[in-house]
Parts: C-alpha cells; sequence; structure tokens
C-alpha cells in the first residue's frame, strides 16, 4: 500500500525501507543508524525479530530522525495520513526533502517509523506498568490492559483508528508483517522471563503470545462486541477469563 499526496509524486514507488526503485536500500533508512549497520526493518543477527525492532531505546539515537519523526507525529496527528505529504513533514522538521527522504524514505516509510516508535514506547510502559506484579498472570491481565489502554487514548494511533480506519488497517493487517513479528517476539520474549522465574517447565510460548496479539488486534479494529471493555476493570476481567487459560496452568 502507498499512502501518498498528490505532491510525493517524484519519490516514485519507493520501497518500505526508502530505497528508490531498483537501488539498494539505504543503510539505517528507518532508524538514522550510521551507514554500514542494518536498517531498523533489517532481519536481525540473532534471537526473536521482536528483541530487534522492540527491544531498544523507544527514541532514536540519531538527533535528525527523531526531529523529523517528531514533525511526522505532530503532522499525521493533526492532520491525518490522507491529507500530510512528506513536504509537510519536512516543512515541520526545518529541513528539506531530499533530507527526509535520504533519513528515512518515502510516505509509507515516515508513517510506519512512527508507528514502530509508538510501539516502542507501549511496550515500556507495559514493561513498567507491570515489573512490580508476582505473577505471569498478574502481568498478562495488566499488560493487556495498559495496552488497550494506551492505543485507545494515543493521539496518534488512537486517533487515526477512530478517524481514518481505511487508511490505518493496512498498517495492523495486510502491512502489518514486521510490527505483528515484534510484538508477538516481544511478548515471546516476556513471557518466557515469566516462566522461567517461577521455575516452570520449558514450554513453548509463541502460539500464546500470536493469539494475544491477534486478539488485541481485533478489539483495536472493531470495538463493537458482546464483551463489554470500555473500562480498565472490565478488561482486566475478560483477560483473567478469556486469555490467561491460553497458558495452560
Amino acid at each position: 500500500m502507498t499512502v501518498r499526496g498528490d505532491d510525493d509524486s517524484l519519490l516514485g514507488d519507493a520501497r518500505l525501507d526508502g530505497s528508490p526503485p531498483g537501488g539498494s536500500p539505504p543503510a539505517g533508512a528507518l532508524d538514522g543508524s550510521p551507514l554500514g549497520a542494518p536498517p531498523l526493518g533489517a532481519p536481525p543477527l540473532g534471537g526473536a525479530l521482536g528483541g530487534s525492532l522492540l527491544g531498544g531505546a523507544p527514541e532514536p539515537a540519531d538527533a535528525l530522525t527523531a526531529q523529523i519523526l517528531d514533525a511526522a507525529r505532530e503532522q499525521f496527528t493533526t492532520f491525518g495520513l490522507r491529507r500530510s505529504t512528506v513536504d509537510d513533514v519536512a516543512r515541520r522538521a526545518g529541513v528539506s526533502r531530499v533530507t527526509v527522504y535520504r533519513r528515512i524514505g518515502s510516505k509509507d516509510s515516515l508513517v510506519s517509523a512512527c508507528l514502530l516508535r509508538e510501539y516502542r514506547r507501549f511496550v515500556t510502559d507495559v514493561d513498567e506498568a507491570v515489573a512490580s506484579l508476582p505473577t505471569v498472570e498478574d502481568r498478562l491481565v495488566e499488560g493487556f490492559t495498559v495496552v488497550l489502554r494506551h492505543i485507545r487514548h494515543h493521539p496518534l494511533v488512537g486517533g487515526l483508528l477512530r478517524l481514518e480506519p481505511e487508511t490505518m488497517l493496512p498498517y495492523l493487517t495486510v502491512e502489518s508483517g514486521p510490527a505483528f513479528l515484534a510484538m508477538r517476539g516481544y511478548l515471546v520474549d516476556r513471557l518466557d522471563q515469566a516462566r522461567q522465574a517461577e521455575g516452570q517447565p520449558e514450554s513453548d510460548p509463541t502460539p500464546v503470545a500470536e493469539l494475544m496479539v491477534r486478539i488485541t488486534v481485533s478489539f483495536l479494529l472493531n470495538p463493537v462486541s458482546t464483551f463489554e471493555l470500555d473500562d480498565d476493570d472490565r478488561v482486566r476481567d475478560f483477560a483473567r477469563r478469556y486469555l490467561v487459560p491460553l497458558l495452560g496452568r
């Protein structure tokens, strides 16, 4: 999918990593990493993909990349995706269009990079919210509650889901592959850590993690449901009734 304004045509059909048609992907296209470093979306050298995409710091180490992403977040939050272009983001960031293209890429790349940074912030908040809880069951319940609350009320992600659901849909479904694998990998890592801390027998948490991600996405995309999840207490009750049993305890 390409989300592009009318004056974005000079970028051509740039790939998600920001590379021009037929060209080599620029290193650090999404995360502003130094030349020669793997771009943010590249397969990790080891470990789960979640550790590669979500395990780092929420903010880019590169100040210019962070400046561009801040401008993109403000632009997309204020005007939405359909009405925003790379030129708009460049003006807000106080840089040239070429700089945006070289540091991050096309408009699709800007959207993906913004969403990935917000996802990193989400998992940081989730980790902080569940850190003091004693059991994996408690952490699962509170983590699910925090994620739903944050995304629903988030000015960018939640706002776009309410105002431009058809535009956001691909980023949560057919074009969500890297983000989906990252979220699943993050949950696999946390569930495995909790299992080890409790001295539980070794098991593969991947199926449980995948079901949790899919359930969460389905509620975000279509909140109309027989389950009333309009406040945190009801979300926690749902998680205890239907998600905790997935752990097979």
